[in-house]
């Protein structure tokens, strides 16, 4: 497997040093969204275009981890992260232990600022497989120590109630945080008013911020986007954006809700989009770790002479299923990224065009 990614990349290697200079990646993954998810949107007001329509090209990939043909978001997060496929449950490391250098880390080395924003704690698995390295997702401990003292410069979402494990009262957790250089946010007006200099680790609910909360993964990814660009001072940087709950939703066999969670990651590419639309050299590339129950879209009626059969969403599991997941991409190297890929591929790719 690693013998025949090395002929691809090196196959695409001069496609991507012909590539016009990225300097700054948005990666928005879906939690559990799949093409049935997509689908489910496009339908929601079929004569609209979504966000997803106007991409500028498009690619899918095989998400299946090192041991099993159905991922966890461990094993996923990890293969986007850093470009590596692994066992499930591990993060940032491999079977035999050796640490994964991540799309974030690699970027900080560079000079690049980077971030995180997520509708779910932080220390869970796929914002976790940009900074931790564990054979355990469930370890939350050793995450959030990790946590507390990775490269990532500006980090939103939830997760405070393990911080409190770890440290103990609130207090005690922004003097930790502030050893790092960190600024403890707890709520988005404050996130509003930092200062792009500081570091910012905002956790704003104990666990996730909820299903259905709306407007929130939007205007947080335009927080980060604003503290990203002025903190890398033209030198890029790098933002993994989660619509961490789709998940759940999928877990949930629950087409409403998914559809609720969608609009909102749906707003936050629409905000990426924006920013890579004004700032030429921006990638933003919006992709899944997985695809969650097995969704399909049927005809509601055998009749098909009629004029409308109506659908129906039909469930094949309460877990993840094996799919493909879709990946969209907008703005400078979207030209890059194309065909039918390895999920680790695709992370190997978003290395190369920061090189």
């Amino acid at each position: 497997m690693r013998r025949l990614l090395i002929v691809v990349l090196t196959a695409l290697l001069p496609t991507l040093l012909n590539a016009q200079d990225v300097r700054n990646i948005i990666l928005l993954i879906g939690d559990g969204m799949g093409l049935s998810a997509v689908t489910m949107m496009q339908f929601d007001d079929i004569d609209k275009k979504t966000i997803f329509d106007h991409s500028d090209n498009i690619a899918l990939t095989r998400t299946y981890s090192l041991d099993n043909r159905v991922t966890d978001s461990a094993a996923a997060g990890t293969a986007l992260a850093t470009g590596t496929k692994t066992n499930n449950t591990y993060l940032g490391i491999t079977p035999d232990g050796r640490w994964l250098e991540s799309l974030t880390a690699y970027a900080n080395k560079r000079g690049m600022a980077t971030g995180l924003v997520v509708t779910t704690y932080l220390q869970h698995a796929t914002p976790a497989a940009f900074y931790a390295h564990s054979e355990n997702r469930h370890n939350y401990a050793d995450i959030t120590r990790q946590l507390a003292d990775s490269h990532i410069d500006v980090a939103i979402g939830g997760g405070m109630h393990y911080f409190k494990e770890e440290y103990g009262t609130e207090d005690s957790v922004a003097r930790r945080l502030n050893k790092s250089g960190y600024t403890l946010v707890r709520d988005m007006e404050s996130l509003s008013r930092c200062n792009p200099r500081q570091r910012v680790m905002a956790l704003l609910a104990d666990y996730d911020l909820g299903a259905d909360s709306g407007s929130y993964l939007a205007e947080a990814t335009g927080e980060a986007l604003r503290l990203l660009d002025k903190r890398s001072e033209g030198n890029g940087f790098v933002l993994m954006v989660e619509g961490s709950l789709i998940d759940g939703m999928g877990h949930g066999n629950d087409a409403e809700a998914m559809k609720r969670e969608m609009r909102s990651f749906m707003g936050a590419v629409e905000c990426a989009v924006e920013y890579a639309r004004q700032n030429p050299s921006t990638l933003v590339v919006v992709t899944a770790d997985h695809e969650t129950g097995g969704l399909s879209i049927v005809s509601g009626n055998a009749d098909f002479n009629l004029s409308e059969q109506g659908i129906e969403y039909r469930w094949g599991t309460d877990g993840h299923s094996a799919q493909m997941v879709p990946v969209y991409l907008y703005g400078t190297g979207a030209e890059c990224i194309n065909g039918i890929m390895e999920n680790s591929e695709l992370g190997q790719r978003l290395k190369m065009l920061i090189e």
